[in-house]
């Protein structure tokens, strides 16, 4: 079992989040290429040792956070809160297919 230290609700079994990637630099909407887009969107380093990451408490506060994670061990070394994520529900319902 891992635990992840949510910031918010303290250490919790893994199986509560849902990770949501690794934290890299949001490339400028107005000068970007497809190619860099795609690039932002799919490529992922995959780098073996510390990285950055992104998660999500679903079964908890309902918080995004960061961590910096050992992908080689599991090891967690920090938590800090992320910047508050607004998420317009309807709009994200209807792009996944969902009625409400």
């Amino acid at each position: 079992m891992i635990l992840v230290p949510c910031p918010f609700c303290g250490s919790r079994n893994s199986s509560e989040f849902r990770w949501c990637g690794e934290v890299k630099a949001r490339p400028d909407p107005n000068s970007t290429t497809q190619a860099e887009w795609r690039d932002y969107l799919y490529m992922k380093s995959n780098a073996a040792g510390w990285i950055a990451e992104t998660w999500y408490h679903r079964e908890g506060c309902g918080r995004y956070f960061r961590i910096e994670r050992n992908t080689l061990t599991n090891e967690i070394h920090a938590a800090e809160a992320g910047s508050p994520v607004s998420i317009d529900a309807d709009a994200a319902s209807e792009s996944i297919g969902i009625r409400r």
